[in-house]
């Protein structure tokens, strides 16, 4: 064999969304032997025109190559596509790049042991414009002698980010990634729809936005350190500032017929927080509100 051939094993495809097709294409541009597959086979089209094999069944895509990249909606989809097609699966290499939990990850990993094949989790950090880039990363979880096998296949389609044994990590890792990308993206919609209200158009606006969230790397840093220590004083900022702060924003939206719901929603929880512990402390104080669960 040669050492290209070692260096651009083949690869299979599964799922053919923009993901899938993105990272079918990088694959392809790389210079690997590429079969896909999917439900609807016409979305393979333009693949195939590339030079793509279009498989007729999934157990032709999976006996196509030992390393085969699931690109599904979550984990459910997994099991509803390889299921039927189980006995095809020893000796496979699934890397996983589904969304799901974390748990979920971790029985999809047992599951596919099950029946023979090795599990890599992954957690994609871009949208399909950005695969085949390694600008970005993408987080990996599983056992390392099978990241590190095939970690040259992995950066491909991105940059690489293992972290470590466990199969949910990579899946934690990136819920928590959304759950900073979606409340930040909802925020600054109703930020628009407000300024919008009061006759500010979006491109007004949008460069204070992000003059806003380019400042907000000092905060992290400043307070990251505070936090681990359990350090909450309200020497800098304090609860009883933000709830005054936060209900002038509510106000301001209800004043220009402006859903207040999500703001609302904050400033209750900045309520809570001032109730359990006390309107002198710093805002900060909500890491241990959150990790208390939800309120009675």
């Amino acid at each position: 064999m040669s050492p290209s051939a070692v260096s651009t094993p083949p690869v299979t495809v599964l799922g053919l969304g923009p993901m899938g097709r993105a990272m079918a294409g990088a694959y392809l541009d790389a210079g690997h032997r590429v079969t896909v597959w999917n439900r609807t086979a016409s979305r393979a089209d333009d693949l195939v025109a590339r030079g793509a094999v279009r498989a007729a069944t999934v157990e032709e895509a999976l006996a196509a190559s030992e390393v085969v990249v699931l690109s599904l909606t979550d984990y459910a989809a997994m099991y509803t596509v390889l299921e039927p097609a189980a006995p095809a699966l020893a000796g496979r290499v699934l890397v996983n790049l589904s969304s799901d939990t974390p748990e979920r990850a971790r029985e999809g990993a047992a599951w596919a042991a099950r029946h023979g094949a090795r599990h890599l989790t992954g957690g994609v950090q871009t949208p399909p414009s950005g695969i085949g880039s390694a600008e970005f990363d993408t987080f990996y979880s599983g056992p390392r002698d099978l990241f590190e096998q095939y970690e040259d296949v992995l950066k491909v389609l991105t940059g690489t980010d293992y972290r470590g044994e466990d199969p949910g990590l990579a899946a934690l890792y990136y819920q928590l990634q959304m759950d900073l990308f979606w409340t930040t993206l909802t925020a600054w919609l109703h930020m628009l729809a407000l300024a919008d209200a009061n006759g500010i158009k979006p491109s007004e606006i949008t460069p204070y936005a992000a003059g806003t969230l380019g400042g907000m790397e000092q905060f992290l840093d400043f307070y990251t350190p505070r936090i681990e220590a359990g350090q909450h004083s309200g020497d800098v900022e304090r609860i009883s500032m933000a709830v005054a702060s936060l209900d002038h924003v509510v106000h301001t939206a209800r004043d220009s017929g402006v859903d207040p719901a999500l703001p609302a929603a904050v400033l209750r929880t900045f309520r809570r927080a001032a109730a359990e512990s006390g309107e002198e402390d710093s805002l900060t104080r909500l890491f241990e509100v959150f990790g208390r669960g939800a309120a009675a």
